[in-house]
C-alpha cells in the first residue's frame, strides 16, 4: 500500500499511494476496518506484511500452488526442473545490483505476530496498523544466490525488463511492532529463511 515510498526503511506514517491493485485492496480493507470500528466499536490490528517467505521449520507446512508467482518457490521450481528458468524482472533499479530489493519475513514470525496482536487486543489495546518485516532488504539476485546455496545447485534464470507496479525498494521499519506488540522477527537471515523453504520442497511426496 505504500507504493513507491519516499523514505526507506518504511514507517507506518509513510504516505499510502498504491501503484498496483494488490496494494489498493490492502489499503481499502484497512479503511473498512477503520470505519467499522467507528460504527460498531470493533478493535483491530492490521498487520502490514512485507514479503512472506519460508516454510514451517518442522517441515509440516509450506507453500505450493499453481501457478507459482512468488520468488523463492519459483526459484526452487527452476532448480528442480519444474520450470525452464526463473525470470528476473528489472536489472536497472537504483539498488546495489540493479534488481528490486524486498524485506522477506518468515511465515513462522508472521504467525507469532498474529498471536501477539490478539494478545494486545485482548489486553485492551487500541486499533492500529503495524509493519511486519525484518528491517533488512534483499535483492532478487541475493535471493537467487541464497537458493543456490541452500540447494547446492545453480538457479537457471533469465533477466527481463521491469514490470509496471514494482517499486525499486520496499523494506520495513518494524520498530512499531516491537514497541506495541513486543514482537521482533527471529528469522532475519535470508539464508535461514530459504533453507526452510528448500526443506519443504525436498520433502517426500506421499502418493
Amino acid at each position: 500500500m505504500y507504493g513507491d515510498p519516499q523514505t526507506v526503511p518504511i514507517t507506518e506514517s509513510e504516505s499510502k499511494k498504491p501503484v498496483n491493485p494488490y496494494g489498493e485492496t490492502k489499503l481499502f480493507v484497512e479503511r473498512m476496518l477503520h470505519w467499522h470500528g467507528i460504527a460498531h466499536g470493533l478493535k483491530w490490528v492490521a498487520p502490514r506484511y512485507f514479503n512472506a517467505a519460508g516454510a514451517d521449520p518442522e517441515g509440516e507446512l509450506g507453500e505450493e500452488h499453481e501457478p507459482e508467482t512468488h520468488l523463492i518457490p519459483a526459484a526452487f521450481e527452476a532448480v528442480l526442473g519444474k520450470r525452464p528458468q526463473l525470470e528476473v524482472y528489472g536489472t536497472d533499479y537504483p539498488t546495489p545490483d540493479g534488481t528490486a530489493v524486498r524485506d522477506y519475513i518468515h511465515v513462522f514470525d508472521l504467525g507469532r505476530a498474529h498471536i501477539a496482536a490478539l494478545d494486545y487486543l485482548r489486553d485492551g489495546g487500541e486499533s492500529t496498523a503495524v509493519n511486519l518485516g525484518t528491517g533488512v532488504g534483499q535483492s532478487v539476485l541475493d535471493v537467487v544466490r541464497a537458493v543456490a546455496a541452500a540447494s547446492g545447485r545453480d538457479v537457471p534464470h533469465v533477466l527481463r525488463p521491469r514490470r509496471a507496479g514494482d517499486p525499486p525498494k520496499l523494506v520495513a521499519d518494524p520498530s512499531m511492532a516491537q514497541r506495541v506488540l513486543g514482537w521482533t522477527a527471529e528469522f532475519r537471515d535470508i539464508g535461514r529463511i530459504v533453507e526452510t523453504a528448500w526443506a519443504w520442497h525436498q520433502r517426500p511426496v506421499m502418493s
